[in-house]
């Protein structure tokens, strides 16, 4: 039997084309989507519909809703030929449509679909956008994308309750402004239509429906507002106009620490646990330092006509693509051994490189460049079994730094086997030893503190003080941390 597929418009009846009114009346079977729509309540005032509502309020999920429709929509299809009528068009966020014509093809069925007028031309014509001129971008608030660009007007549909309309507006609150405009667009095309521009607070608690729409004007905020921002300043600044990517060179080295340092206040199970906000901020902050050299150095290379930003971007989700054909092709891993390994093994091939020891920068720090030269030769399994052989390896490097005393290129090389052997141990623990480093650092600069001010209030200094002075303020040091709670050895 034949199916045919028809929009019911975005208002009331009269909006319906004489075509599709007639089918309408004379159907057999009109199967409507859902009866909450101006134009199927006057329908189902005329002849007998079967509607499907119910099956809204029988399933958890909105794919299994749709699924429902369309058995229900086949199924009676199998005897007569049936009319299935939906809001609007069924050409717009219509998600049955599309699978009651593959299965419905599939099954045998003869589906036709109509055309008709959707919501959008009231919207355009509601706030006076051109969606050719000005463009647009039309998102569904029951699935946002992450991130949420806003450098086209943004219409937002099916805002469909005062959930859902705090949802967006928290969504909204990340990146727009608080004092930021937007307009409520609902029941467009009725009587008692909705148009009314509100602030994001007001936009939290409004009593959204089936009809309800949200329009968000174009802003320059998020990724690409920072992009054209920095556009903005490399033309207009003089500051940023004299940079090369050499005097970036520092900056970019800069801020990469200073994100570590942030990096390294988080606790070592982060994001597991419960999360330090304050120290969150912080990073966040630093990574969008990091973010901008980044995009500043893209900015220059554009101007060389070397690549952009997106090239930068999209160069980087291919080689991700590449190097995990774990999750996007046929090669299984047992374990994230197996992981590294295939992404060394890619990589080489990529690099053409003679050995896996190539292209290791000889400008990294030491303690990072010892863990990629050992992660490196780990991918291949040249590397200890577990942590007790490389203890014993370690007790082994100290002993012979003990043996080499008095012979200062000895001790230099011996010195150097034994941090070798101790980021390897690190390795090994899942301990990050620039992390360790690092703590263990803090923890110096906070006791020697409480030392000085300890010799302080009794008139002393660090330079005059005894041995034992400074011994006894050293452990009252660390006693005072301890119970303050903080973790020390």
């Amino acid at each position: 039997m034949a199916i045919t597929v028809v929009g019911l418009g975005p208002a009331s009846i009269d909006r319906v084309d004489g075509r599709t009114l007639e089918i309408l009346r004379s159907a057999p079977v009109v199967i409507l989507r859902t009866v909450r729509h101006p134009a199927a309540i006057e329908l189902a005032s005329i002849r007998d519909v079967v509607t499907c509502d119910d099956l809204y309020d029988d399933n958890d999920d909105f794919d299994g809703v749709y699924r429902g429709i369309v058995d229900r929509v086949l199924g009676t299809a199998n005897e007569v030929d049936v009319v299935y009528a939906v809001p609007g068009s069924p050409s717009v966020g219509e998600k049955t449509v599309t699978l009651l014509v593959n299965l419905g093809t599939e099954a045998g069925h003869v589906v036709e679909v109509w055309s008709a007028s959707s919501f959008l031309e009231d919207v355009f014509a509601a706030i006076g956008l051109d969606p050719i001129t000005d463009g647009a971008q039309i998102v569904d608030a029951r699935d946002l994308p992450d991130p949420l660009p806003f450098h086209l007007p943004t219409i937002v549909t099916q805002v469909d309750s005062m959930l859902r309309a705090s949802d967006l507006a928290i969504a909204l609150g990340r990146t727009l402004p608080d004092d930021t405009e937007v307009t409520v667009l609902d029941r467009l095309g009725d009587s008692d239509q909705v148009v009314r521009p509100m602030s994001l607070a007001s936009l939290a608690t409004y009593p959204g429906g089936p009809r309800t729409s949200v329009f968000v004007p174009s802003a320059d905020v998020g990724v690409l507002g920072l992009i054209a921002t920095n556009r903005i300043l490399r033309s207009q600044c003089p500051w940023d106009r004299e940079q090369t990517h050499h005097t970036l060179l520092t900056h970019l080295v800069e801020e990469a620490y200073e994100a570590a340092d942030a990096l390294g206040n988080l606790s070592v199970d982060a994001p597991g646990g419960d999360p330090d906000f304050g120290a969150y901020a912080e990073v966040e902050d630093e990574l969008g330092d990091v973010l901008l050299q980044v995009i500043f150095h893209a900015t220059l290379a554009a101007e060389a006509g070397a690549f952009d930003i997106d090239e930068v971007a999209e160069i980087n989700r291919r080689k991700l693509v590449r190097r995990h054909p774990h999750v996007f092709g046929d090669v299984e891993v047992a374990d994230a051994s197996g992981v590294l390994a295939n992404w060394e093994r890619i990589k080489q091939d990529e690099k053409s490189r003679s050995s896996l020891m190539d292209d290791i920068p000889m400008g990294m720090p030491g303690v990072a460049r010892a863990m990629k030269v050992q992660k490196r030769a780990a991918s291949v399994k040249f590397d200890w079994t577990d942590a007790s052989d490389v203890f014993a390896v370690l007790r082994g490097e100290i002993d012979e730094l003990h043996d080499a005393q008095g012979d200062l290129s000895a001790m230099t090389d011996e010195l150097g086997d034994v941090l070798f052997s101790t980021i390897n141990l690190a390795r090994h623990l899942g301990v990050d030893p620039e992390t360790a480093l690092r703590r263990s650092v803090d923890r110096f600069i906070e006791r020697f503190r409480l030392v000085e001010e300890s010799l302080a209030s009794s008139g002393g200094t660090v330079a005059h003080a005894t041995v034992d002075e400074l011994d006894d303020a050293w452990q009252a040091a660390k006693r005072a941390i301890m119970e303050r709670g903080t973790q020390s050895p």
